[in-house]
């Protein structure tokens, strides 16, 4: 009946109830499921993905450090025969280039789209010099008869610094993508995987060229 008043209410609640969970299903879609990855700068697949790298070359310095602890005499000898001058300058490089990047980050979110292009263009200039310093100093090690054959030491050294230099490469793949599609969460993604790719060597620099 029209005059009903529970057949009114119920009409009416109906409604409410509907547009309350419209709202909760629009919350929960734009939260992005997550969880603490959604509090993270860029796009949280980035962040799995750097999680997982961190893993394996966390295994190979673990594996490297039991190595050197079984044979500590074959590897200070190896280790005097690396430049730690080479190593520390390409360590330098890629610190110089993660700095850069990130103002290039911080240019983007205040909008000055043009100027973070080119800070990010010079930050992958940088970055690309550690290559070429990487395969100077190879080159250098190939000419005085070592290689990946030569010992524990320098298999473990060439595994460690290319399966890096690998990561340098597609770093700035990645940061030539961000490059083109320069949105605040592009270059957020980006940046985090060239700072994981610092963050790496500078552990791995010690860890190879200095620590006895």
């Amino acid at each position: 009946m029209d005059g009903d008043p529970l057949s009114v209410a119920t009409h009416d609640a109906k409604p409410a109830h509907d547009t309350h969970s419209e709202h909760d299903t629009h919350g929960e879609s734009e939260t992005g499921g997550w969880g603490a990855l959604d509090n993270l700068p860029g796009n949280p697949m980035m962040w799995i993905l750097i999680i997982s790298e961190l893993l394996v070359f966390g295994a190979f310095f673990l594996g490297y450090s039991v190595a050197r602890a079984l044979d500590p005499v074959t590897f200070a000898y190896a280790q005097d025969q690396v430049d730690r001058f080479v190593g520390g300058l390409n360590t330098l490089v890629l610190i110089t280039s993660g700095y850069v990047l990130a103002l290039a980050v911080r240019l983007r979110a205040r909008g000055r789209v043009s100027l973070s292009r080119r800070l990010t263009l010079v930050a992958m200039a940088v970055g690309s010099a550690f290559l070429v310093i990487k395969i100077i100093e190879y080159a250098d090690m190939f000419s005085h008869g070592i290689s990946i054959e030569t010992n524990t030491y320098f298999t473990l050294f060439f595994l460690m610094t290319g399966f890096h230099f690998m990561h340098v490469v597609a770093g700035l793949v990645v940061l030539g993508l961000v490059t083109w599609k320069n949105s605040l969460e592009n270059m957020e993604t980006g940046a985090a995987f060239w700072h994981m790719v610092d963050l790496i060597w500078i552990v791995m620099y010690p860890l190879l060229y200095l620590i006895r």
